[in-house]
């Protein structure tokens, strides 16, 4: 950059050597001409000064400055020459000379100003007799200029000097879109990451909720991604404090939110790795395919362990086949939750001991393999945490813990949006488990954030055939335990967790067998639910256990109309707000196509309620939802008469 700089300035050195000259040879006004000289060579001195540091000056204001400048010493060269030839004055000075002198004075002396600012905040010196904030070229544009400064700053400050500035970026980023794409447009993102790798924890706090604000937009995403932000985001996730680590987890949501593709680059820097492990630091033990804690000899021993677990949860199964599986943590009976884990830690390790290559090895700084070295520690508790520097993490208090665990769960969130690879990698990992307890055992926050990471996780499974069948599995412990909890918040129907999880239940429709219809009751109940949006979300999920495409949808069908769905599908389809008519509509076509013959349905006169919806203008624009009325219509005439006067009794009860 020093050299682009040398170029930049080698101009206006050179007019000011010009104005120099000039203004010794004037012949009239040379007191004007004097004043004018002083304030030239003033400036050529601070032009020459920063030429001598061009390697330190920040590249974005010198072009703006010098420019500036450049046009300044034009016009001041223009105005000398002019005092050069008595003959022409009359000419040229019609009107006021005097005022002419005093702009292109003022203008020398705010040029002056502008250099000596530049050499300041660049270079670290002051260089004239400008002392102040902004520079008089901050008149147009106070908040570039301020940028300007504070991007400067974090070129040249001390570490304390950067984590203000770091401060100060935070508040004009969250003020302003705009202003957050000047911060990148100069220049800001390639020193606020280095201050996040080199500062203290403070300021790299600082630095993480700047570049978490600045990724807004995909393209400032991109720009970041382009200058390193991924590497420097898996470093402090792996060593950093873990309030900073909470923040870089924060930021690594924004940009996964706002520009999805950059989701495959986090995962190819281990990020999902390194995320997982926060997760799960204090949740669950640590295993995952991504750390091997035993050595050769003791994969024996895990396959013993293995078979025996296996062998439990097949009695326990067995003995309560037909009954509702009780959460891992419920009734105060923390075993439970610990025959889970126990259980999925031995599946994992059985398959992975002969499985895994070994570039899941984590190795230190000389090429010594870490977990070799753990070989005699197999039943002692891993502090690597898949690499993550745990050392203190103990001590950390209580509000630092879940805020981590918070932010770890948002960034999973987004990473696992429409990602298959990614979402393969966490269900591979101790991610379900420890949702699973988070969502029970979780703040708030952390409940919420959990619930969006499943919700997103199944909603790419209900898609990926292959990943719907690899993690979701009805006799695996981590997605049983996923499942109940799931199922817990639907019962109580009490939270903000209440729509992720009904959709979590509705993606995961395919995956249940004919004898799982537990959460069926409480979808159900909740079509009774004064919100509208929560009955809509419970006809969707429900349709997809009820739809033609899901293999069961004659026993799930079966088991909704046991449950009282026709009634209140039938309230919905009348007198539901604008959101839920349709999706209750189509769920009660589908159970009346898959069991024609129902008397539940045929006492409630659902061919009447089918055959009224089928003429209204709404539905007739919509080529897929009348055809499937027209369908679900011919099945139930086959077993039931349309009753109108049975069905003008139902109309009117229902409006009472």
């Amino acid at each position: 950059m020093g050299d682009i700089v040398k170029q930049i300035l080698a101009k206006p050195i050179q007019l000011a050597d010009q104005v120099t000259k000039a203004a010794d040879e004037a012949s009239s006004f040379k007191q004007e001409c004097g004043e004018l000289k002083a304030k030239t060579e003033k400036l050529a001195a601070l032009l020459r000064q920063a030429a001598r540091a061009s390697s330190d000056l920040y590249e974005r204001p010198t072009r703006r400055i010098i420019d500036e400048t450049e046009h300044v010493l034009d016009k001041a060269l223009a105005l000398a020459l002019k005092c050069r030839g008595n003959a022409l004055m009359k000419r040229v000075f019609t009107l006021n000379p005097g005022a002419a002198f005093r702009k292109v004075s003022l203008l020398l002396e705010n040029s002056i100003g502008d250099v000596s600012w530049l050499l300041r905040v660049s270079a670290g010196d002051g260089g004239g007799d400008y002392i102040g904030g902004l520079p008089p070229i901050a008149t147009n544009e106070p908040i570039l200029c301020f940028i300007w400064e504070q991007i400067a700053v974090l070129h040249t400050g001390t570490l304390e000097d950067r984590s203000d500035a770091a401060a100060q970026l935070v508040s004009l980023a969250s003020n302003s879109d705009r202003y957050g794409k000047l911060i990148i447009e100069e220049g800001g993102v390639g020193p606020l990451l280095k201050l996040l790798k080199e500062g203290k924890a403070e300021g790299q706090e600082h630095a993480a909720r700047a570049i978490g604000l600045l990724g807004r937009d995909p393209e400032s995403v991109d720009n970041m991604i382009h200058v390193g932000a991924c590497s420097v985001f898996a470093k402090i996730l792996k060593e950093s404090p873990m309030k900073v680590q909470a923040v870089v987890a924060w930021a690594v949501s924004e940009l996964a939110a706002n520009y999805p593709k950059c989701q495959d680059l986090f995962a190819q820097h281990n990020i999902i790795r390194l995320l997982v492990g926060h997760l799960a630091f204090e949740t669950v033990e640590e295993h995952s395919k991504y750390t091997i804690v035993s050595t050769k000899p003791t994969s024996i021993h895990a396959v013993v362990i293995a078979n025996n677990n296996v062998k439990k949860e097949d009695h326990f199964h067995d003995n309560e086949k037909k009954a509702r599986m009780p959460h891992p943590l419920g009734d105060n009976r923390p075993r439970n939750l610990h025959r889970v884990i126990t259980s999925t830690i031995a599946m994992h390790a059985a398959t992975k001991q002969g499985n895994e290559p070994n570039h899941n090895h984590q190795t230190n700084g000389n090429g010594v393999d870490n977990d070799a070295k753990q070989g005699n520690q197999n039943h002692q508790r891993n502090y690597s945490h898949s690499g993550i520097n745990m050392k203190g993490r103990d001590h950390e208090d209580p509000q630092t813990k879940a805020n981590m665990k918070e932010m770890a769960a948002r960034a999973l969130w987004h990473l696992a949006k429409g990602n298959s690879p990614i979402c393969r990698s966490i269900t591979e990992s101790r991610a379900l488990l420890c949702f699973s307890v988070l969502l029970e055992k979780g703040t708030e926050a952390v409940q919420y954030n959990s619930a969006m990471a499943v919700m997103e996780i199944t909603s790419v499974a209900e898609k990926d055939a292959e990943l719907r069948k690899s993690a979701f599995k009805p006799n695996s412990p981590a997605c049983k335990a996923v499942v109940d909890q799931v199922v817990k918040i639907i019962e109580k129907a009490d939270s903000d967790l209440l729509i992720p999880c009904i959709k979590t239940i509705g993606n995961l429709a395919r995956t249940f067998k004919a004898t799982e219809t537990r959460m069926i009751g409480p979808l159900v109940k909740l079509l009774d639910e004064r919100e509208a949006e929560v009955s809509r979300e419970a006809s969707i999920a429900l349709t997809k256990f009820a739809c033609t495409e899901n293999y069961l949808h004659v026993d799930h069908s079966k088991a909704i109309i046991s449950a009282g769905g026709a009634k209140h599908l039938i309230q919905l389809v009348y007198f539901g707000e604008e959101m839920v008519k349709i999706p209750a509509l189509v769920l009660l076509s589908y159970t009346a196509m898959h069991v024609p013959d129902s008397e539940e349905l045929a006492q409630a006169e659902v061919l009447g309620v089918i055959d009224w919806a089928s003429k209204q203008s709404s539905i007739a624009n919509d080529p897929a939802i009348e055809a499937l009325l027209l369908e679900s219509k011919s099945r139930l005439e086959l077993y039931q008469s349309r009753g109108p006067r049975g069905f003008h009794k139902l109309h009117l009860h229902l409006h009472q």
